[in-house]
């Protein structure tokens, strides 16, 4: 498989030959749970085309949105928990239909060996999931729910390159660690201040 999606490494066809090598390929519907709370990771995902969400749930099973993960990158949770033979602290859930190259841990750590750009690529993402987890932080902490909606809302649009999302408000509430109701009920203030319009299981950001 050639990886005209990760371009990364397009500039260093060694490691890209070892990707396509080493990698096994997989393709998931919309939907379809790729990676369970409590798993053992056996190879760490590289996402060649579509994206994919990560959730983390509470004790009581309430989920909230962590990150994307889009194509050309990779799940550093799923990295660092393969490295060190844990389980997965998150769940991985295909946002559209997504093509995965899953790379067996034996053969990340060969790569680290072997190339340092490759160690430099999982530094990097490292380093915006932290961040993005930051922010995540912050908002939880710190920002009102009406303003995560919104952020939320053009997060969304952004990933799927469209102004109009098709979507249903209890879906929004589980990606928001709320309840339906709520969103409803700020989606329908937001609709009056005409920052989006409304339709069945469809919102379009104004």
């Amino acid at each position: 498989m050639e990886l005209n999606s990760l371009k990364e490494f397009n500039s260093i066809p060694e490691i890209s030959e070892k990707l396509s090598e080493f990698g096994i390929s997989k393709t998931f519907a919309e939907g379809d749970i790729i990676l369970n709370e409590n798993a053992y990771i056996k190879a760490i995902p590289i996402v060649t085309k579509g994206s994919i969400r990560v959730m983390r749930a509470d004790e009581d099973g309430r989920e909230i949105l962590l990150y994307y993960i889009k194509a050309g990158e990779s799940c550093i949770m799923s990295f660092l928990g393969g490295i060190h033979h844990d389980t997965s602290k998150v769940k991985a859930i295909a946002e559209e239909e997504t093509e995965i190259l899953f790379i067996p841990i034996d053969k990340v750590s060969l790569l680290i060996k072997e190339y340092p750009e490759w160690l430099d690529y999982i530094f990097r993402l490292y380093h915006k999931r932290f961040e993005e987890l930051l922010e995540v932080v912050n908002a939880v902490a710190f920002k009102k729910m009406d303003e995560r909606l919104l952020n939320f809302i053009k997060m969304k649009c952004e990933l799927t390159k469209s102004h109009t999302l098709y979507v249903t408000h209890e879906q929004i509430a589980n990606e928001l660690g709320t309840v339906r109701v709520v969103v409803s009920r700020l989606l329908k203030q937001m609709e009056d201040e005409n920052l989006v319009k409304l339709g069945r299981n469809k919102i379009t950001l104004m």
